[in-house]
């Protein structure tokens, strides 16, 4: 499945830059808009730094030595007609509040402190120096200011906000909206711009990671390596491309370690298969030409009857061999895959009886009974063939491993959505420590002769019950012999099985 656009690297990097660049605007236009008052208020300082011992000496405030109070009132008037932007204010030595020329119902404060206004007077270019607001108690303005009557005999101030109320007003009624639209479209614009800078160039960074993902997905898609192993699909993977093709990394090294394991354990079964194969092939042939050199050797001197049961013995060696070479054969092919089955549905019941018909004989002949019970009539979809070649080994089997006068019982039962077939011997049972390998090609309990077969039938007969979607396990019963179970799918669970995968 391919993996949606918000989970790619390219559209993580984009909402990143996105959202740092809204960020980025934001503080600028703050610190921007900072800096434009701070400036405002620095410039408006140094332009009205004189403006207080201005007014005194233009307006003759000080009459005498002694302050005008009269005239002090015309100023106040005059300025909130001409100059409202000003507030001018007088005050005592302590910093309390005398006179002032704003609306007395907004006055919010008694005195201001002394410290803006000395510092002011100590270093004048020093700037921007905010004093308090007399109508706020939490603000702060710039301001002009001259000791009154004169420096040299001071009982007051003369105390000039330089940005009043009404200024303040104006300002916001004025430059808000204009702020507000020069941010606005200077953030716009730098976003854009940023955006689409930071986009192309993301493009060409992650372009090779984006085609390497899309290899890796068409890949995974043609493979079908997430049925194969059971790793979720791409879409399952959370993350980004780095996260998927970091989630893929790990799948693909844990199956190369485990294909790795599988080699190794294959190279020793060949190593000792090599070795089996080897020793089971010398048997015959050594028994073979030990014979037919004596028959050589020694035809003039051995009687009829000597000589018929030597060639007797080569033949039937002869006859274990071809038997031991078909089976390896088989057992390649089927581990190659060369051999497929041909599926199709039939009653495994009466495959049963025709097969145990084929055995009674030889059973007969060693004194085992055969026995059936429960031939539940139930359709199966199967090879015939591989079936069949399943029963011969586990009948024969059970017969070679039962004692003579014993009982070996077949019983067919319809169970977990498919037919079973359980094949009950009579004989001493498995060890705990071979009932694992029974199935392993060439294996064989310890003590075992290996005269009558080469331990492959078990190895084939698992093979093909799993080429048909079924099993063959067994059970043990110590001192009472084993039981075999060989399952295969009903028709419709097994259509449906096939429909699955």
């Amino acid at each position: 499945m391919a993996r949606s656009l918000f989970q790619t690297l390219y559209a993580r990097l984009a909402l990143g830059l996105f959202l740092l660049l809204v960020i980025v605007g934001g503080l600028f236009t703050a610190l921007s808009l900072y800096s434009v008052r701070e400036y405002s208020a620095a410039v408006n300082q140094a332009l009205n730094r004189d403006l207080a011992s201005h007014l005194v000496s233009d307006r003759n405030l000080v009459t005498g030595g002694k302050i005008n109070h009269s005239e002090l009132e015309r100023l106040f008037d005059l300025y909130m007609s001409i100059n409202p932007s000003i507030e001018i204010y007088l005050l005592d030595l302590k910093g309390r509040i005398l006179s002032y020329s704003a609306n007395p119902d907004k006055i919010k404060r008694k005195h201001v402190s002394l410290a803006p206004i000395h510092e002011l007077l100590n270093n004048p270019s020093a700037y921007p120096i905010q004093g308090d607001d007399p109508r706020r108690h939490d603000r702060h303005k710039v301001f002009s200011v001259t000791q009154v009557p004169s420096a040299e005999a001071p009982t007051g101030y003369l105390y000039v906000v330089l940005r009043g109320e009404e200024y303040d007003f104006a300002e916001s009624m004025v430059h808000s909206d204009r702020l507000l639209q020069m941010g606005g479209g200077a953030l716009a614009i730098s976003l854009f711009v940023g955006l689409l800078a930071g986009l192309l160039f993301f493009r060409l960074l992650t372009r090779r990671l984006s085609r390497l993902t899309a290899r890796v997905e068409a890949f995974e898609a043609e493979t079908k390596v997430t049925a194969s192993t059971g790793i979720a699909d791409g879409a399952g993977v959370p993350g980004d491309d780095v996260d998927y093709l970091t989630a893929r990394f790990d799948q693909m090294a844990a199956r190369i370690a485990g294909q790795l394991e599988l080699l190794k354990d294959k190279d020793h079964q060949r190593r000792q298969l090599v070795a089996q194969v080897s020793h089971d092939l010398r048997t015959p042939l050594a028994s073979i030409q030990g014979y037919l050199e004596t028959l050589g050797i020694k035809q003039q001197e051995l009687p009829p009857a000597e000589r018929r049961r030597f060639l007797n013995i080569a033949l039937a060696e002869t006859l274990r061999l071809s038997k031991l070479v078909d089976e390896l054969f088989e057992l390649a092919a089927l581990d190659a895959s060369e051999r497929q089955p041909f599926l199709e549905p039939f009653m495994p019941a009466e495959l049963l009886h025709d097969v145990v018909q084929k055995h009674k004989p030889r059973a007969e002949q060693v004194g085992v009974l055969l026995s059936i019970t429960g031939l539940q009539p139930a359709m199966v979809l199967a090879d015939i063939a591989m079936t069949e070649r399943v029963l011969d080994n586990l009948i024969g089997n059970a017969i070679d491993h039962s004692p003579q006068g014993a009982e070996v019982k077949l019983n067919v039962i319809t169970h977990n959505s498919g037919v079973e077939i359980c094949v009950e011997d009579a004989g001493e049972g498995i060890t705990p420590q071979d009932i694992d390998h029974v199935f392993d090609p060439f294996y064989q309990a310890l003590g075992a002769s290996r005269n009558k077969h080469a331990g492959l039938g078990l190895a084939i007969a698992r093979r093909m019950a799993e080429l048909q979607q079924g099993r063959v396990c067994v059970e043990n019963h110590a001192g009472s012999g084993a039981k075999f179970y060989f399952w295969l799918p009903l028709v419709d669970s097994a259509s449906k099985e096939s429909t699955s995968l």
